[in-house]
């Protein structure tokens, strides 16, 4: 069994609008996602040409406009929203986004809430 190799990308921090009361909606909250690319190397490693493999920077770009453009009710919505566009790309084997949501309104101390979503 072949391996994948991986690309990982965390942190991406973005300001949106997604949530299901008023208030989220209204005035937003920073949002930060991390994505996992399963992919395979083999061809950019024998070329040591970027266009080989997946560029990560337009990976970043891909999760910063997910966030800051369409509006989601749901985290949940919105993590498969990245991982469609993150999947679409060729030589995407698999790919697990999480959307951390720290500001989420919840009436007890905690630290995070997150959703993962895996394709395919």
């Amino acid at each position: 069994m072949i391996m994948p190799d991986i690309i990982h990308l965390q942190g991406v921090k973005a300001f949106g609008y997604h949530g299901v009361l008023e208030h989220e909606k209204i005035n937003g909250q920073e949002f930060t996602v991390d994505v996992r690319i399963e992919t395979n190397f083999d061809a950019a490693v024998s070329t040591d040409d970027v266009a080989q493999t997946i560029n990560y920077a337009e990976v970043a770009q891909d999760v910063v406009d997910s966030v800051t453009g369409e509006r989601f009710d749901l985290i949940e919505t919105l993590a498969n929203h990245i991982a469609q566009k993150i999947i679409a790309r060729p030589t995407v084997a698999r790919v697990l986004v999480t959307v951390h949501k720290p500001h989420a309104p919840i009436e007890h101390e905690f630290t995070n809430v997150s959703v993962t979503r895996e394709l395919p």
